[in-house]
């Protein structure tokens, strides 16, 4: 049975508040792996989750995913409590990109990016002129337009990357939810992969991303949020979170922080 929706905004205007976290943790069995947590994510900016491996980033991004249910506290989604979306809706406004997507055997990359509609029309709606446009638009917003017809398995990282991210904004979500989408990929697609995260952002959905790369972090996100332990140590602007005392804090390492010679974003790098 669906659960009540209640009354849903249409959309995420920018600026608006997204998610709110009250307190949210969550633990298996005696061990705590999100710590209580009180945050508020707002539409149109990209938030980036950093921190030492094991430090609770994924539990916290499956926990917006609803991937994982709070172990204590409370979740809203646009003013309401998670629970109270239903899957469908759910899933037309947040979409959620693991570390490691399923396989895409025998697909073509307009498949894959048809795949985003699904929730939109179901197993046995059909295929309407909104749903082709939106593919055909997600497709121009991600560059992957041009090989549209090889199969998803004969791409290069980068560009598998950018089919994933196809079908998301396919999806035309409010949130994305992106699991360390650079990891595995050479400098240069890192690169392309975070530009389009954040141009995506600037459209106006709320973009939380994990990410091992501190610089990369501070270059592409609005807003960089740490993890330690399964707590939120720091969060805000790269300028606040990227600085010697917060990074030995976080990772335990000593730091030393200069200004990019063009951009004046911050550059860590170990002492």
């Amino acid at each position: 049975m669906l659960k009540q929706e209640g009354k849903q905004p249409e959309g995420e205007a920018q600026g608006s508040v997204c998610f709110d976290l009250n307190g949210a943790s969550f633990r298996i069995e005696d061990r705590v792996l999100v710590e209580p947590t009180t945050l508020s994510l707002t539409g149109g900016r990209v938030y980036g989750l950093i921190g030492h491996n094991g430090s609770g980033k994924t539990t916290l991004l499956r926990l917006l995913a609803r991937q994982q249910t709070v172990s204590s506290g409370r979740i809203d989604f646009q003013g309401l409590p998670l629970d109270n979306w239903s899957h469908r809706c759910y899933a037309r406004k947040v979409a959620y990109l693991p570390q490691t997507p399923p396989a895409a055997i025998g697909m073509t990359v307009q498949e894959l990016v048809a795949l985003g509609r699904y929730p939109w029309h179901g197993a046995l709606g059909r295929f309407t002129n909104k749903d082709r446009q939106k593919v055909e638009e997600a497709m121009v917003a991600t560059g992957v337009g041009a090989f549209a017809t090889r199969l998803v398995d004969s791409l290069s990282g980068g560009e598998r990357q950018r089919a994933w991210l196809a079908m998301l904004v396919a999806q035309n979500p409010d949130c994305l939810l992106l699991d360390e989408p650079t990891s595995a990929l050479d400098l240069a697609h890192q690169i392309q992969v975070l530009d389009l995260v954040r141009r995506l952002a600037r459209n106006g959905p709320t973009v939380v991303v994990v990410l091992h790369d501190v610089n990369m972090a501070a270059r592409f996100c609005d807003e960089v949020l740490a993890m330690r332990g399964g707590k939120l140590i720091h969060g805000g602007p790269p300028a606040d979170v990227v600085t010697e005392a917060s990074l030995k804090a976080i990772y335990n390492l000593p730091m030393v922080v200069l200004p990019h010679p063009e951009t004046g974003d911050p550059m860590a790098f170990p002492r």
